[in-house]
């Protein structure tokens, strides 16, 4: 019987505690660490075949320092966190997990919408007769309350989230604008798509769905803001950096856009001086990097990890990346 690979799952708790890893623990001896960083890193993978992680960054010279790995195993679409060049370099397999959370990212992207144009996360709350009173006139005469329906919904990055947002969107009546890939040309390919500035004018709301990648960082700033309507609002659950944040804090402060809703930031956990931190912009919701986060997607997740593991060791290379 063949020896069972050692891995180290290096950020579970990015997965939190409600998870089920027995699909995982089947396959290898795996230990589990709720957090890692640079200091523990190399000590928890020297004798690992196996690496798992999440949002953790493996850079190339981890990977050059563990000499028994072989492979990488993301909880994760995006890559941007490990060196794939390194791990190349060293032959050792990285493999993501793909389309586990739309539906979670999807009813993530229309509770921003729906709480925006419904202005439920800056209505009061009211505690007496008078209080409701109150706030039902304030409501009314301070908050923009609108419908989605006959909205325009522009959707940048058009894969498998975009259109599941696209599908529930039309769901509320919205028509869908859908932009160029970014960095390419319009073609008979693309000849649904409109271009990208064109979408900045036209739409309503703005969800972004894009990688992040050199010709996408910062694909929405002053520029673009200034494009679109003053009662447009920006939706990003992709990738923080696709948002200068110091240009939407701008936007949002001016009334150049209504609003904003944003899962992801540029740097993840953020610096102090993060310009979207500030707790004086309007028409704001920021959540944690959670869009993705239901339980469901978490299993599906873990699920899809072992399915990964488990065609590796039979020579397979499913979801592979590298």
């Amino acid at each position: 019987m063949p020896n069972i690979m050692n891995a180290a799952f290096l950020d579970f708790a990015s997965l939190g505690s409600c998870v089920d890893t027995t699909p995982i623990d089947s396959l290898l001896n795996v230990t589990y660490h709720r957090h890692s960083n640079d200091t523990n890193l190399k000590k928890r993978l020297h004798d690992k075949q196996v690496a798992m992680l999440n949002k953790l960054v493996l850079d190339s010279s981890t990977i050059k320092a563990c000499k028994n790995l072989e492979l990488i195993v993301l909880a994760a679409t995006g890559t941007d966190n490990v060196d794939l060049k390194a791990a190349k370099n060293r032959g050792i397999g990285v493999s993501n997990i793909r389309d586990y959370c739309t539906a979670s990212v999807v009813q993530h992207v229309m509770a921003l919408m729906l709480d925006l144009t419904r202005c439920i996360e800056f209505c009061p709350r009211p505690i007496s007769r008078k209080s409701w009173q109150l706030m039902e006139t304030k409501a009314l005469e301070e908050f923009p309350l609108r419908e989605l329906n006959n909205k325009k919904l522009g959707i940048v990055g058009y894969g498998n989230l975009g259109r599941a947002v696209a599908k529930a969107g039309q769901c509320f009546g919205m028509d869908i604008l859908i932009s160029e890939r970014i960095g390419t040309e319009l073609d008979t390919v693309q000849k649904q798509r409109m271009p990208f500035q064109s979408v900045l004018k036209e739409a309503d709301v703005i969800s972004l769905h894009c990688p992040l990648t050199s010709k996408t960082c910062n694909l929405i700033g002053k520029e673009e803001l200034s494009l679109m309507k003053s009662d447009a609002l920006l939706i990003n659950t992709a990738r923080g950096a696709l948002v200068d944040s110091q240009a939407l804090a701008d936007a949002l402060n001016q009334g150049i856009i209504a609003g904003a809703g944003i899962d992801v930031l540029p740097t993840e956990p953020p610096e102090d001086e993060e310009p979207l931190l500030s707790t004086d912009i309007p028409n704001l919701i920021i959540t944690p990097h959670v869009a993705w986060a239901a339980k469901e997607s978490r299993q599906r997740a873990l699920v899809q990890m072992a399915e990964n593991i488990a065609d590796y060791m039979n020579g397979g290379n499913l979801r592979r990346v590298v």
